[in-house]
């Protein structure tokens, strides 16, 4: 299967930023939800779940790497973009934080975290 990879409206003014990184529809099958802060050169995720199926909202600027059906995919967010991927179980993924500040991911995943058998299996695309 192939990643959704989608860039979110990212509304502003001046008390900051809002997006909404899943739809009515999704959030019934959720079974976890994680906030992410990256330290600028920080690296996220570098793992793959076997079970659950997991949306990932990354704000920019960053790297994204996952591999799925087509192969090795890199994708840019750039600096105040927030772009919404949705990854099918076994496929990696990883994120990193390419900026000078600290980075936002929001996230979902359709398995509940379990930290006896988590289903989250290591698997290296950023360094």
């Amino acid at each position: 299967m192939n990643v959704e990879v989608r860039k979110l409206e990212v509304k502003s003014d001046p008390r900051g930023l809002v997006w909404e990184p899943a739809g009515p529809g999704e959030f019934a099958v959720q079974r976890n939800c994680h906030v992410v802060i990256t330290e600028p050169g920080g690296i996220r995720g570098n793992h793959f779940h076997k079970l659950g199926t997991e949306i990932a909202t990354q704000r920019g600027p960053a790297t994204v790497r996952f591999r799925d059906a087509r192969g090795v995919q890199d994708v840019e967010v750039a600096e105040g973009e927030v772009v919404r991927f949705v990854f099918p179980p076994n496929c990696p993924h990883a994120f990193k934080n390419s900026g000078s500040q600290p980075n936002l991911l929001v996230a979902f995943n359709t398995v509940a975290f379990d930290p006896e058998t988590p289903d989250v299996y290591r698997e290296v695309l950023l360094g």
